[in-house]
């Protein structure tokens, strides 16, 4: 589990980074790219911040914000693709890698949830 753990943020850091790459080259709707840029790079701080938990509810609770961030930052990229700031490819890229990212922290919520039901 601690390797999937480091490979999710390690995934997280690749994100936000090539979602800024992206967004340094978008000219208008800074307020929109700001916000694409802050839930982006949101999602793999709370992921590295589950990394020093409390307790089980605390790892959770980190890992679940990622997730919010990770839908919030979907809504940003839709957005601003649909103001054609970048291209189709470049969205469906960035929307995919969202994805991916997204489904990997709701089965590492539902694994340490169920363990947790388990007594584990």
């Amino acid at each position: 589990m601690e390797q999937n753990k480091n490979q999710l943020r390690e995934e997280s850091i690749e994100f936000a980074i090539a979602v800024s790459d992206i967004c340094d080259n978008i000219k208008g709707c800074s307020v929109y790219v700001n916000q694409l840029l802050r839930s982006s790079s949101s999602i793999g701080a709370n992921i590295h911040e589950a990394k020093y938990a409390q307790s089980r509810s605390d790892f959770v609770h980190k890992l679940e914000i990622a997730l919010k961030e990770s839908s919030e930052t979907d809504y940003w990229l839709e957005l601003i693709y649909r103001k054609n700031k970048f291209d189709e490819e470049t969205y469906k890229t960035l929307k995919n890698n969202c994805g991916i990212i997204r489904r990997k922290l709701i089965a590492s919520i539902t694994t340490v949830k169920k363990n947790e039901s388990k007594g584990d």
